[in-house]
């Protein structure tokens, strides 16, 4: 199982491999140092690469949300869907 860095743990180990790899160190020692596997470095890399701390957890904070309104809406649905049933006499 993972760690479960948060994004501004994420931000700044990716910072300190970004100089690392300007030294001329290579992906998988940087990735190695940092405690991570090379494919999670270019994945945070991706996800991550040119954001703040703080807009990391931004965007954490707007996913999680965002989540939790696809789910109230998914269970409104199902509601609407229900009383649409009962109104017709199909149960």
């Amino acid at each position: 199982m993972g760690k479960g860095y948060s994004p501004e743990q994420i931000v700044r180990k990716l910072r300190e491999a970004e100089g690392k790899l300007s030294g001329g160190a290579k992906v998988s020692e940087v990735a190695r140092e940092i405690g991570v596997s090379e494919a999670t470095f270019h994945r945070w890399r991706k996800q991550y690469g040119g954001t703040s701390p703080q807009e990391a957890k931004r965007l954490k904070e707007l996913e999680k949300e965002n989540a939790r309104l696809k789910k109230l809406l998914a269970e409104k649905e199902l509601d609407i869907d229900l009383l649409k049933e009962v109104s017709r006499g199909n149960f």
